[in-house]
C-alpha cells in the first residue's frame, strides 16, 4: 500500500516556536488522527506542509510527489478545511460554487448541491449569516465536491452538535472505503478519532512523539498508577512520561505487557487517546 502522505524531517522556525524533524507517513485506504495541545504545532505542521508557510528544512511528498515540484498538481488532488471559514462572509453557498466550478476541473455540482441539502445549507445566504457550524459544514461540503484524493482537515468538527458531528464522520469513513483516498484529521475531539482513525500522530512542543496504528499504540501503551517510593525503585526504560500529584504517580508505560510480566503485583490500566495526549501534554519525559 502506497502512502498519501510522507513527511520527512519538517522543520519550520518562528521566533517563538518551532518545528522540529517532523516525520509520519499516511498510507493510502486510512485516516490519521493528528493529536496535540494547543500550541503543538498541529496547524502550524499542515500549513507548512501546504506550503502556506514557508518551511525550514525537510521534504514534503503528496501521493509520491514533491509539493514543491508539483504543487498545482497536488492541489489539485487534495481537499483542505481550517477550523475557521476560509470563504469571505459576503459570498452565497451558491458563490462559492461558481468560483470553485472555474479553479478544480473536477468541480461536481449536483454533489455539492447535495451536501448542501444533507447539511441543511442555504444556497442564497450569505456566509456571514451562517452560524461557526454551517460554516464549517460549508466547508467540508466545498472540500469534497471537487472528489479529492486526499482530504487534509484542521478541526473540522469544531462546533458541530453531536448528531452532525456523527454524520461527517460517517461521510469521512465513506470517503476512504475504495483504498485510495486518505484523511489527515488535526483534531482536539479525541472521541471522534477513537471512532474513525486507523492511525495516531502525537506532536508535542513541535515534535512527534508517537505516530503509529491506533490499535497498536492502544494495545502497547498503559497507565501504571503507583506511590513515589515504587516509582523510584523501577526500572525507567519502560516509561515514557510520569505525571506526580499528592497521590503518587501516574506513569505512561511504552509496553505494558512485558512490563507486567516483570512486574505481576502492579496494576497496569488500559490508555486511550485521551489519556495518552494528557500524558504528554501534562507530564514530564522520564
Amino acid at each position: 500500500m502506497s502512502d498519501a502522505i510522507c513527511v520527512e524531517k519538517l522543520c519550520k522556525q518562528y521566533p517563538d516556536f518551532s518545528l522540529q524533524d517532523v516525520s509520519f507517513c499516511l498510507p493510502k485506504g486510512s485516516i490519521m488522527g493528528f493529536i496535540g495541545e494547543n500550541g503543538a504545532g498541529k496547524t502550524t505542521t499542515i500549513k507548512t506542509m501546504l506550503g502556506i508557510a514557508k518551511k525550514t528544512g525537510g521534504s514534503v511528498k503528496l501521493f509520491g510527489l514533491d509539493f514543491a515540484d508539483h504543487e498545482k498538481e497536488i492541489k489539485s488532488r487534495i481537499g483542505v478545511v481550517f477550523d475557521e471559514c476560509s470563504f469571505h462572509d459576503t459570498l452565497t453557498a451558491a458563490d462559492v460554487a461558481k468560483i470553485l466550478g472555474k479553479i478544480y476541473a473536477d468541480w461536481d455540482d449536483p454533489l455539492y448541491l447535495r451536501y448542501l441539502r444533507q447539511f441543511g445549507l442555504p444556497e442564497k445566504k450569505k456566509i456571514k449569516e451562517y452560524s461557526r457550524g454551517m460554516k464549517m459544514k460549508l466547508s467540508i461540503a466545498a472540500a469534497l465536491s471537487h472528489h479529492p484524493d486526499l482530504l487534509i482537515l484542521d478541526e473540522p468538527t469544531s462546533g458541530l452538535d453531536p448528531v452532525v458531528r456523527e454524520e461527517i464522520l460517517d461521510i469521512f469513513l465513506e470517503f476512504i472505503q475504495d483504498e485510495e483516498h486518505a484523511i489527515l484529521l488535526s483534531s482536539h475531539i479525541t472521541s471522534d478519532l477513537d471512532k474513525i482513525a486507523d492511525y495516531l500522530t502525537f506532536i508535542h512542543e513541535g515534535k512527534i512523539v508517537l505516530s503509529k496504528s491506533k490499535d497498536e499504540l492502544l494495545e502497547d501503551l498503559g497507565i501504571l498508577k503507583c506511590s513515589r517510593e515504587e516509582f523510584d525503585a523501577l526500572d525507567k526504560k519502560s516509561f515514557l512520561t510520569c505525571r506526580t500529584n499528592q497521590f503518587g504517580c501516574e506513569v505512561l508505560i511504552k509496553d505494558k505487557k512485558e512490563f507486567i510480566v516483570r512486574h505481576p503485583e502492579m496494576i497496569v490500566d488500559p490508555v486511550s487517546t485521551e489519556s495518552v495526549m494528557l500524558m504528554y501534554a501534562r507530564g514530564t519525559a522520564v
